[in-house]
């Protein structure tokens, strides 16, 4: 039998443990805080992709000044205006059709579409990106600033002789019908590369790969400048402090390039796969400068300049589509072999007797192509390359992305190019280019000093 203290103390605990009323509906409102929420925006990820995306943009005036400080006086500002006009072209065409394109729903796998997305009027300011955290809106102008950087890379192969109008026709159709659809191809999801597991973390591809196959095809066709005679009279450069500050403007936008990119790898956006990248974009550029200045000073007696900055970009540019995929002692060598390739590849103009006046396609189609078969040898993550462990697989899928990349731009160039010599022309006037296209064409000088002596 139980004592009645007993008896007592049993009730006693009994009702201590049962929930009062106020404990249940807390316990519920509880439940109800606990369960799955709707995506919330990110403050940190939204901030770094807002930043990254002024970051790219700043790349356009670096190109502008990189390019412009290579060619002769009387057609520096033309020749700065073909970057600073992309803003203009592609700006507008990427808003009202070019994201459409590029990242609407797959058709194929082949290019995108989604009506609302036309003039961006379907996409509410709320609207976030996946579970990225960060607006839509965000994304859709950090991608735009690569759409408008990438056409500009092609104006550094027929500087000096191309005519205005046809070029900004020429950026237009080529953002449209080439960039767009291998956007689609590699970054968007349905695309037949995407899934298909090519790699291209910030545009090794995309950008780099597709610009500089068409730089060569669009100088091929257009023609080497009247006074350019490969092995016997060069073109010097008449202003490289603007090409130094060139190269530090695009060194310094590219860590958004490549660390902005971790948006369609992780979340936070902000977190370790940037990080990673921010890491191996530094790391190649450097090793590349050093690699450049070094083989140049052995080949040629003397370290340049103009060695120096073609040494950083080409690094960049090769480290772009393995920046979040490689770690960092792979980048340095990355970025030491791209200067090394990059630069023969440069003193084959002179020998083949082609004008790549700014050496767009022996950097950025050379040095994007290295970069993205690279990425295949030393990649870790998100799968084990060839260096890794992981044997040939993902080599070979960079291999096939590089090769559907550069037919598909080098047709698609020449088409484009073949409609526009059809009927508005390609190249100036000889009166026109031996005159400057400055003056001739925007009835402007780059410099008044010294004009009138």
């Amino acid at each position: 039998m139980h004592t009645a203290g007993t008896v007592t103390n049993i009730l006693v605990q009994h009702l201590l443990a049962m929930p009062l009323a106020d404990d249940a509906a807390a316990s519920q409102a509880a439940g109800q805080v606990s369960a799955p929420s709707a995506p919330q925006i990110d403050a940190g990820s939204t901030a770094w992709m807002l930043v990254s995306s002024a970051l790219v943009l700043l790349m356009v005036p670096g190109l502008a000044l990189f390019y412009g400080g290579m060619v002769r006086r009387k057609s520096v500002l033309t020749t700065m205006m073909h970057s600073f006009v992309a803003m203009a072209v592609i700006g507008v065409q990427w808003i009202v059709v070019g994201y459409a394109l590029a990242f609407g729903k797959s058709i194929g796998g082949l290019i995108g579409w989604n009506a609302s997305y036309v003039a961006l009027h379907g996409i509410d300011p709320h609207t976030l990106l996946g579970d990225k955290g960060i607006p839509e809106l965000v994304f859709v102008m950090f991608q735009g600033k690569f759409a408008i950087i990438t056409p500009a890379l092609i104006s550094g192969a027929v500087a000096e002789r191309m005519k205005f109008s046809s070029y900004l026709w020429f950026i237009f159709l080529w953002a449209t019908f080439i960039y767009c659809p291998l956007a689609h191809w590699v970054w968007a999801e349905g695309g037949w590369l995407f899934t298909r597991g090519v790699l291209d973390y910030a545009g090794g591809t995309v950008v780099h790969v597709s610009a500089g196959f068409s730089a060569l095809v669009l100088a091929l066709m257009v023609g080497r400048r009247r006074d350019y005679l490969p092995g016997v009279a060069g073109i010097l450069p008449h202003n490289l402090t603007l090409t130094l500050l060139g190269a530090g403007l695009l060194w310094f936008g590219w860590f958004g390039f490549n660390a902005g990119s971790a948006v369609a790898v992780e979340h936070p956006v902000a977190g370790f796969s940037a990080g990673l990248a921010f890491a191996t974009t530094q790391t190649a550029a450097a090793a590349a400068a050093l690699m450049w200045m070094l083989v140049e000073w052995r080949h040629q007696g003397k370290p340049t300049s103009l060695g120096l900055a073609s040494g950083i970009i080409a690094g960049l540019v090769a480290i772009t589509p393995a920046a979040g995929h490689v770690q960092p002692m792979w980048a340095l060598v990355i970025g030491a072999l791209a200067s090394i390739v990059c630069y023969w590849a440069v003193q084959l103009k002179g020998k083949l007797g082609y004008d790549d006046s700014l050496d767009a396609f022996g950097v950025h189609g050379v040095g994007g192509l290295l970069g993205a078969l690279l990425t295949g040898v030393f990649c870790f993550t998100p799968v084990a390359g060839l260096v890794a462990g992981g044997g040939f697989g993902q080599l070979g899928k960079q291999v096939l992305g590089c090769a559907a990349a550069i037919a598909f731009a080098c047709v698609g160039t020449a088409v484009i190019a073949a409609v526009l010599q059809a009927t508005i022309g390609l190249r100036a006037s000889d009166e026109q280019e031996r005159d400057g296209l400055d003056i001739s064409v925007h009835g402007e000088r780059g410099y008044h000093a010294g004009v009138g002596a």
